[in-house]
């Protein structure tokens, strides 16, 4: 608690108490739908209140985690809740998760309780035996012991500076850090993500995507607390995404890099009439023109234009969206008017307009660091601003175009080589599904770049392609190889992203 400031104890409001508003606002209306199961704003201020109590009585108290590995269903989130009652932390490990990440996921937040799921169980079996935290397991040992338990009845112990959650970044080499976003963080998210993107409050979202990642739950949050209804599908189920674009109004659909085409094949053969969506998409970086503007025409809505982090958001670049049916030719960023940014160099001093430089951010949907690990909340933190490793360049027009990954960057022949540029070329080709570019080592110039492709048919071949990027970009930085994968191959990590230091060993 904050004391002695009467001003800032009425500034305190949580994830936890902003939801129970809305409870009582409209109990009957439904906050959570999985298939037939329907949950009522009601019944989830119960269950989150009986949950709290499920987990005060195993010793959870204010500051304490809680791990949730689990597939997306609607007990997830209600675990969400009722922690965040009590002013506990949910750490959300992925199912994609190795035996080992999981361990170490673990490991880092030390929980006081962890639950699981049937399925998340079975896989993680030798795992979880060796756990010697307090279990639970979702179903009917789960419903019974809530059906029994009285509802908490103390007032919310949570503070907006309390984590609310542990989300796990996706680094692609070592064991991936525990991003730490506070209450404040996720309630000024939701803010700037309405705002930008005019989402009404009782607009309906898809929680398809992992609920142990940014997107889903951030979003999923920003609903409950705004009073919509988060309807809750496992995984990408076509069948199911397109029945709630015909029978929800949507705000934000999100669609991923590797979907979009797929969807929008499933949108024609179904003949689907959207009910309403006000924005779809995330990336456009990695998706094709062509994609982009067909999948707007289907769904009747823009394409977001961001660019964000599990540590800030959807800030720092959330301000634009992609006009509905037309093939972008420039992807250029708007800022977010909910943050400060800069561009710097290796000095971190800022860079002039036009040149390369890595983006740096502060603002109120900043993360509180990682999680047990001062040293790179320090470096990542430094200068008091949050150093995103990501390259951009400012345009006159103060828009900002992405580069790439300072780490990706190759050098060949004393050029910087950015993988992203070749990637975007190849990605114009509407028989490229997903392209991957990395470093080759070359006796002659030091490094080359090499794409590693997936096409949806075998028309295309690689001196095409090759000669596509030798219509947008400078000779040196086409690709010298170009390698053929069907998707399923390509390695990817806990968050699905692909695993680059893999391919570079194969190229």
């Amino acid at each position: 608690m904050t004391q002695g400031n009467p001003a800032l104890e009425a500034a305190g409001s949580t994830v936890a108490t902003l939801f129970e508003n809305r409870a009582r606002t409209h109990p009957g209306r439904v906050a959570l739908q999985s298939g037939e199961r329907q949950v009522t704003y009601g019944e989830l201020a119960d269950r989150s209140r009986r949950i709290a109590a499920v987990l005060a009585g195993r010793g959870v108290t204010r500051g304490d985690r809680v791990a949730v590995v689990s597939e997306n269903r609607t007990e997830y989130l209600e675990v969400v809740l009722g922690a965040a009652v009590l002013g506990a932390t949910v750490a959300c490990p992925g199912l994609r998760a190795a035996p080992g990440e999981l361990v170490a996921c673990l490991d880092l937040v030390e929980p006081a309780v962890l639950i699981t799921s049937e399925g998340a169980t079975r896989k993680f079996t030798e795992v979880l035996e060796r756990r010697t935290e307090p279990k639970l397991e979702f179903g009917d040992g789960f419903e019974s012991e809530l059906s029994t338990t009285v509802p908490w009845r103390e007032p919310s112990a949570a503070r907006p500076e309390d984590v609310l959650v542990v989300i796990y970044t996706s680094g692609t080499t070592g064991v991936p850090k525990g991003a730490a976003i506070s209450h404040r963080a996720e309630i000024a998210r939701s803010s700037a993500t309405r705002a930008e993107y005019g989402l009404a409050g009782d607009d309906a979202f898809v929680a398809w995507s992992p609920l142990s990642h940014m997107g889903a739950f951030d979003n999923s949050v920003s609903t409950l607390i705004s009073g919509g209804k988060v309807v809750v599908v496992d995984g990408f189920d076509t069948a199911a995404l397109a029945h709630a674009v015909a029978t929800e109004r949507l705000g934000w659909l999100l669609l991923m890099p590797g979907t979009v085409r797929r969807f929008a094949e499933v949108l024609r053969e179904k003949q689907i009439t959207p009910k309403g969506v006000r924005l779809c998409g995330v990336m456009p970086d990695l998706i094709g023109p062509d994609e982009i503007a067909e999948i707007t025409r289907l769904l009747d809505a823009p394409f977001a234009n961001t660019f964000g982090a599990t540590e800030t958001g959807c800030p720092p670049c959330s301000g634009d969206a992609l006009a509905v049916g037309v093939e972008p030719r420039r992807l250029s960023k708007v800022q977010s008017a909910y943050c400060e940014i800069r561009l710097v160099g290796p000095d971190d001093e800022e860079v002039p307009d036009g040149q390369p430089g890595e983006l740096c951010m502060r603002g109120p949907t900043v993360f509180s660091g990682y999680w047990n690990d001062p040293a790179a909340t320090a470096h990542d933190f430094r200068g008091g601003w949050f150093h995103l490793g990501d390259v951009f360049v400012r345009n006159p027009d103060g828009t900002l175009d992405f580069v790439d990954r300072a780490k990706y960057l190759i050098k060949s022949g004393g050029e910087n080589i950015y993988p992203a540029e070749i990637e975007r070329a190849l990605l114009r080709h509407p028989e490229v599904l997903e392209a991957v570019v990395v470093r080759r080592a070359d006796a002659t110039w030091g490094e080359v770049p090499v794409a590693f492709v997936a096409r949806a048919g075998d028309s295309v071949t690689a001196a095409e392609l090759i000669e596509l990027c030798g219509t947008q970009l400078a000779k040196f930085k086409r690709p010298r190889e170009i390698h053929f994968v069907a998707p399923e191959t390509l390695p990817r990590n806990a968050s699905g992203k692909v695993v680059r230091g893999e391919l570079e060993k194969h190229a």
